[in-house]
């Protein structure tokens, strides 16, 4: 499928879905939200102000107050570029480094299979985000600790998917044709086996961004994500537990930032493997 194809059947797949148009508008609302969303705060999202505190939404603060006074609505404006690029940079460096070890297992094969195949075995032994925990605990929490917890916690299915992808191409006739020719391995590897694989992992990408942002508010949540006074989705939720009955709105919004970017990604997911299913072309 070329690129011009795939782009049309996905906007039919939304078109053809109102909630899956809806899904789409809201992910792209967030995702803008995360690059401008700092220009487009009304306040400080540091600054106390001790002669607001723990207010409910206004005409002057949309979403309300915090304990310190600081306003909610430019938080979760902040928080959205922590809490989307925390997803999206994790599952990056995950796809990079499990697609690479699942191509070299399934195309070389052997004892290189085997050892791979093994510390992909321990790895899926830990609960993904018991994982996470454990590496952010060893290296201390910090933004790119969490991604790179969070890049572990999804390397072991990508070098699943990426190594079944590998072994049904492998011996495809095109590909033996590239090595009676000569070429060399990386070069069937990276330009004849990946591009023929990537549909199954474009597809995991976007499910497991979603699992990425809600592992990251879980650390942050636990209080082994980013350090305060960082607007980031889950830290807020986490800060907000003490006046949950007192305060309810100060929880609420980056709870449902959370909630709104999390579903839409997996409605888009699914619409993603629809128009990339060849079995569902028809």
């Amino acid at each position: 499928m070329n690129r011009s194809s795939f782009w049309k059947r996905f906007w039919r797949r939304c078109r053809a879905n109102p909630i899956t148009l809806a899904s789409l508008v809201v992910l792209a609302l967030i995702l803008l939200t995360a690059v401008v969303g700092p220009l487009l705060a009304p306040y400080d999202p540091l600054k106390p102000d001790f002669l607001a505190l723990s207010q409910g939404p206004s005409a002057k603060h949309w979403f309300g107050t915090d304990q310190l006074g600081r306003d909610v609505f430019s938080r979760v404006l902040h928080g959205a570029g922590y809490s989307i690029s925390i997803g999206l940079l994790s599952v990056a460096l995950g796809l990079v480094l499990g697609a690479v070890m699942g191509l070299v297992a399934g195309f070389v094969g052997g004892r290189v299979d085997a050892w791979l195949m093994r510390v992909v075995d321990v790895l899926l032994a830990f609960p993904g985000i018991l994982l996470a925990i454990l590496i952010v605990s060893i290296f201390g929490s910090s933004y790119v600790n969490v991604v790179v917890a969070l890049a572990f916690f999804s390397v072991p299915t990508f070098a699943r998917i990426a190594r079944a992808s590998t072994l049904s191409i492998r011996n495809l006739d095109y590909v033996q044709a590239a090595e009676a020719l000569g070429v060399h391995p990386l070069r069937i590897m990276f330009r004849h086996i990946l591009p023929n694989a990537t549909a199954p992992l474009v597809v995991y990408s976007t499910l497991r961004c979603a699992s990425a942002i809600l592992g990251g508010a879980a650390l942050s949540f636990l209080g082994l994500g980013v350090a305060p006074p960082t607007p980031e989705w889950g830290l807020m939720i986490a800060q907000a537990r003490e006046a949950l009955r007192s305060a309810p709105h100060i929880m609420l919004f980056p709870g449902l930032a959370i909630f709104l970017t999390v579903l839409a990604v997996n409605i888009l997911g699914d619409a993603l493997r629809d128009v990339l299913d060849p079995k569902l072309k028809t």
